[in-house]
């Protein structure tokens, strides 16, 4: 099972109680920002492009508790950034599992085997492991020669010493499906307890913009990739999003789901977007104009999304909104191979010569010099 039953059991529960309120709109995950600045320059990234003076910036332990009180999301994302890079983090995870909160910290894990002796094992701390493919894809795609192996050695120390660890893996135009389902071997026979996907996202800072996926790439990959599966994966994932990547499913975004905090404050509208920033998480839910955004508003900047900051929060409403949805996922779970023998034999239709690798930028040595960290 990817994820405990006591995890479960908390987001069930929470869910359903918003529904019996009659709550239409509620945060299921929180995205905890508290700095942007990075140990990796990555092509596709729109974080660390910030000037030197933002990157220095960083929520305290207290600015932090403040938020996720405020909120009332059962789980805390703590992406960036680089996590670790932030001097008071062991403190901001004591404090959150202090509170009952599922934390899934965001890293690249280069600094994971030096930092980890700052925490403690527990069933409310995952780290989630910014992984983005087999060795060769993921050091291109993060701009970092030997990230992956430095990587994996963060995730056997983090396992060995009884954590637990999930896989993040972001996907960009011209990935091969074959590599991605043996990297998906690899991460299971590694050991870890589950692995989250998702399409790139076109910040406008990404200094990358051509490798971006568009919805009907997005559904041909995906639907390659997690068609024929192999029953040993496992994804920390609503199995409802997973179809809906395939393209077996629609919905429409609620960007309220996974609303962000970080250090310029409540980030309108949701963790992709920044249309201003609201003082309080009252005045995001209450103020934004959510009807101008989501793929069926019109908005191009969510022409192309499918990102699960926007889509996992409306299939996991859809699991507890009817019977209908309750049994889709029950059945999304027990069957979830998806026969399909057109996307078997689209594996070998090997195209990804048309599209060009992803583009190397500045060294983030020097962007750290910038910074002086």
């Amino acid at each position: 099972m990817s994820v405990p039953v006591s995890q479960m059991w908390t987001v069930a529960s929470y869910v359903v109680r918003q529904k019996l309120a009659r709550r239409t709109r509620y945060p299921l995950v929180l995205m905890l920002e508290p700095l942007f600045r990075c140990n990796l320059a990555c092509a596709g990234c729109g974080k660390i492009q910030y000037p030197a003076h933002i990157l220095k910036r960083q929520l305290s332990p207290e600015e932090c508790f403040a938020a996720v009180d405020e909120c009332g999301a059962p789980v805390v994302s703590i992406p960036g950034g680089e996590p670790l890079m932030h001097p008071e983090i062991d403190q901001i995870v004591a404090g959150l599992v202090a509170r009952k909160k599922y934390i899934y910290l965001c890293t690249n894990a280069l600094l994971l085997k030096e930092k980890i002796h700052l925490f403690q094992p527990s069933k409310y701390l995952t780290f989630s492991v910014h992984l983005d493919g087999e060795p060769e894809h993921h050091d291109l795609s993060v701009c970092r020669e030997g990230g992956y192996d430095i990587a994996v050695e963060g995730i056997r120390e983090a396992l060995k010493l009884g954590f637990r660890v999930t896989t993040n893996t972001t996907l960009f135009d011209g990935a091969d499906p074959k590599s991605v389902r043996a990297f998906f071997d690899e991460m299971m026979d590694l050991g870890i307890e589950g692995m989250m996907l998702s399409p790139g996202y076109s910040y406008d800072k990404a200094p990358d913009q051509q490798h971006f996926l568009g919805r009907a790439r997005t559904r041909r990959l995906f639907r390659s990739i997690l068609s024929n599966r192999d029953p040993k994966w496992r994804f920390n994932l609503s199995p409802l999003f997973l179809e809906f990547l395939m393209g077996k499913r629609d919905y429409p975004c609620t960007p309220w789901g996974m609303p962000t905090y970080n250090i310029f404050g409540w980030q309108k509208p949701c963790y992709l977007l920044q249309d201003g920033y609201a003082d309080s998480f009252a005045e995001l839910m209450q103020e934004t104009e959510w009807n101008k955004y989501g793929t069926e508003s019109g908005n191009l900047a969510c022409a192309n999304c499918m990102v699960h900051s926007g889509y996992e929060a409306s299939a996991v409403d859809h699991t507890f909104s009817s019977l209908s949805g309750f049994y889709a996922t029950v059945k999304a779970t027990l069957f979830s191979r998806y026969a399909d023998d057109d996307a078997l034999n689209s594996l070998d239709d090997d195209d990804r010569s048309l599209h060009p690798p992803l583009v190397q930028i500045a060294n983030v040595n020097e962007t750290l010099q910038d910074m002086q960290v």
